[in-house]
């Protein structure tokens, strides 16, 4: 299996294949744009335009389940993320991470890769890495700034 399998939704309700970013490497992120760690949307864009001419791609999925941390429809969501942050990278609608409900895509990269103490996603900002081929790489807590992934993205591409 690969996240290549996965369907999600863009903003406005279109069904979109992640076949599309085959050969590419991704960095895929559960988001809120009310969370203490939004300001990590600057680093994540500036990785984004760093490397996304070699092949790199940051896939952003809002996630209302901590806190209430992103309680905007996916269009204002997506709205803020330009405006706010200067999000030029994909983002989607908004999925569940964890739980019953949680996207098949969530419960893939999460059996793939667990946590520290549990598979299940602690809180915003957690960023799965994956290579050319969809495998996922590396997990990274929501704590660990964009910056720091750099060395990690450097070697995949």
């Amino acid at each position: 299996m690969s996240v290549y399998q996965f369907t999600v939704q863009s903003p406005k309700g279109e069904e979109v294949s992640l076949e599309a970013y085959s050969g590419k490497v991704l960095l895929i992120v559960n988001t809120a744009t009310k969370c203490g760690l939004a300001p990590q949307f600057k680093g994540l864009e500036k990785l984004y335009q760093d490397y996304r001419d070699q092949g790199f791609v940051v896939l952003g999925f809002p996630c209302n389940q901590f806190m209430n941390q992103e309680p905007v429809s996916n269009e204002e969501m997506e709205t803020v993320c330009e405006r706010d942050f200067g999000v030029t990278f994909p983002l989607f609608a908004k999925i569940n991470v964890n739980g019953p409900d949680a996207h098949p895509l969530y419960k893939f990269l999460k059996q793939e890769k667990k946590g520290v103490l549990s598979p299940e996603i602690k809180w915003n900002f957690t960023k799965f890495l994956v290579d050319q081929n969809g495998q996922v790489v590396e997990r990274f807590g929501p704590n660990v700034e964009p910056a720091k992934l750099e060395e990690a993205i450097k070697e995949l591409l």
